[in-house]
C-alpha cells in the first residue's frame, strides 16, 4: 500500500510541472476537433515516459547518464528540436480556402515524431525520471517494486490523457479558430523558452 501510495505522489509531482510533454499533449487536445485525433500524441508519450520509467527503477538508465558527452549531446539535440518544434508551431497557418482562421493540425505521424522527441530529448526530464523514481525505487523490493513502478506508469497514462481532455474542452470555447491560433502561439513560445534553458545548459555543461 505504500509503495503504492509513494509511487501515485511522486509520479503526480513529477509530471504536474508545467514541461514541453506537457504543453504538446495540451496543444494536441486543443487543435483537434476530436479527442481521438490526438491518441498518437498522447499513447507515444505515455509510451516513452513507460519506458523511462522502466529504465530508471531497473538502473540501466544510470549508467547510460554517466558519460558526460551524451548528456550534452542531448541537450544540444534537444535544443535544436525544441527551437524547430517552436517554428512548426508558430507558423501553423491557416486553412486558405475558409474565411475562418483553422491552424494546421498535426497528423499522426508527426505527433508520434515530436511527442517521441519531447520525451526522449529532454534531458531534464530523463534527469529527474532517474534521480527522482529510480533512486526512490531503492526503497522497494520484489511486488512491491513492481506496485512502485505501475503507480507511475498508470499516473502518467491518466495525467496525459487528461490534459488532452483539458485540452478539447478548452479548444471548444471559441467557435472561430482564433482560440486554437492563439494556443499554438503561446504553446511555442513556451517551448522557445525551454530551449533557450536547455541550449543555456549545454554551454554550462561544456
Amino acid at each position: 500500500m505504500l509503495a503504492l501510495v509513494h509511487g501515485i505522489i511522486l509520479a503526480f509531482g513529477l509530471i504536474l510541472p508545467l514541461g514541453v510533454q506537457n504543453v504538446f499533449i495540451f496543444n494536441q487536445g486543443a487543435t483537434h476537433r476530436k479527442l481521438l485525433k490526438a491518441a498518437p500524441a498522447i499513447i507515444t508519450a505515455g509510451f516513452c515516459d513507460t519506458i523511462l520509467i522502466i529504465l530508471a527503477v531497473s538502473g540501466l538508465s544510470v549508467v547510460v547518464l554517466n558519460f558526460e558527452w551524451l548528456k550534452n549531446l542531448l541537450f544540444l539535440c534537444g535544443t535544436i528540436f525544441l527551437i524547430y518544434m517552436g517554428f512548426v508551431m508558430w507558423r501553423s497557418t491557416s486553412d486558405s480556402s475558409s474565411k475562418i482562421q483553422v491552424p494546421s493540425r498535426f497528423s499522426a505521424r508527426r505527433q508520434v515524431t515530436f511527442a517521441a522527441s519531447v520525451s526522449l530529448l529532454n534531458p531534464h526530464a530523463i534527469i529527474d525520471t532517474i534521480g527522482v523514481i529510480g533512486t526512490s525505487s531503492l526503497a522497494y523490493v520484489g511486488h512491491e517494486k513492481v506496485i512502485f513502478t505501475l503507480a507511475c506508469i498508470i499516473v502518467s497514462w491518466i495525467w496525459f490523457f487528461f490534459l488532452a481532455i483539458i485540452g478539447r474542452k478548452v479548444g471548444q470555447l471559441g467557435n472561430s479558430g482564433i482560440l486554437l491560433k492563439r494556443i499554438n502561439q503561446i504553446s511555442a513560445i513556451i517551448i522557445w523558452v525551454m530551449a533557450v534553458y536547455l541550449g543555456y545548459n549545454f554551454f554550462t555543461y561544456l
